[in-house]
């Protein structure tokens, strides 16, 4: 399994709501900032985006995708800074059907993704703000839209569970796309794409309950342990062990927050062979020991998910 498909999987994403709208101008949409990750592509016409409180706004032409990730308000309308309403309102305003034959209309689609834990938060705190991935002739992302814009304007058996999937496959389109470009893409973005890397990264990703290895690791990528743990330090700027704990408490905090598992499985699962030894670097990384952080409910923190 590839270390963004590890990712998707622990961080159980899931679809949400997906609308298409047809309007005419004027015309403009609120969009609530707790949407973890909305999804926006225009069909016909045009549309413009922008954040609440700053940010200048980009126009959405057939075939682009917009990520937006939560946090201020988002809008989108027929032109920047035009009013716009909330969802259900914008529903009753633009209710006709005279739209559909209006070739001055715009037709665009709307989604809200979801994650869970820390995984999750971090795969959509690792993108920009707004992440505009423009049309390409080539590019899959366009074939996905019409699928969805389709199945949006028919009622034939099986809608939803079709528009579920096909917003899981735009929304990986849209975070491989949005990881391999981003600034603040997780480190093991980088450790993937390095050849010498990846085969170690995906065996650390995948089977975080192995007593890993510098030397199995470094055995594994084809080079001596002196030269991996090198070429880790400079690719990933984390020691592999080091690196490799980082990423058990990350899972390990999503096990003790979205799952009803003893401490003991938690351990084993994340590779430590006693309770004793997973709590104290449980401790060691979060100042207090696992059973206590599960009993807390403490928020979650703003994570970066570097691994």
């Amino acid at each position: 399994m590839d270390i963004l498909q590890e990712h998707l999987v622990r961080a159980r994403a899931a679809g949400g709501v997906f609308a298409r709208s047809i309007a005419v101008a004027p015309w403009g949409l609120r969009l609530p900032g707790t949407i973890q990750l909305a999804v926006h592509a225009v069909i016909q016409g045009h549309a413009w985006l922008w954040l609440d409180g700053g940010g200048e706004p980009v126009e959405l032409r057939p075939g682009d995708l917009a990520l937006v990730r939560g946090g201020p308000d988002h809008f989108i309308a027929h032109e920047p800074g035009a009013h716009c309403v909330l969802p259900e309102d914008f529903q009753v305003a633009h209710a006709s059907d005279e739209a559909e034959r209006d070739p001055r209309a715009s037709a665009f689609l709307c989604g809200a993704y979801r994650f869970a834990g820390d995984i999750g938060v971090g795969l959509v705190n690792a993108l920009p703000p707004v992440f505009l991935i423009p049309s390409r002739m080539d590019n899959p992302i366009q074939a996905v839209v019409a699928l969805l814009s389709r199945e949006l304007s028919q009622s034939e058996p099986g809608r939803q569970t079709v528009l579920d999937r096909l917003l899981d496959v735009l929304v990986v389109l849209g975070l491989r796309t949005g990881l391999t470009s981003s600034p603040n893409a997780p480190a093991w973005v980088r450790g993937a794409s390095d050849a010498r890397l990846s085969k170690a990264l995906q065996a650390m990703h995948g089977d975080t309950g192995k007593p890993w290895t510098v030397e199995e690791l470094a055995r594994m990528s084809h080079m001596s342990r002196a030269t991996f743990a090198r070429v880790f330090q400079e690719v990933l700027g984390d020691t592999p062990m080091r690196y490799l704990t980082d990423w058990r408490m990350t899972v390990a905090r999503d096990l003790l927050r979205t799952q009803d598992v003893p401490l003991t499985e938690v351990a084993e699962r994340v590779g430590y062979s006693s309770l004793y030894a997973f709590a104290t670097a449980f401790r060691r990384h979060h100042g207090q020991p696992p059973g206590r952080w599960r009993q807390s409910g403490q928020d979650l923190p703003e994570a970066t998910l570097t691994h």
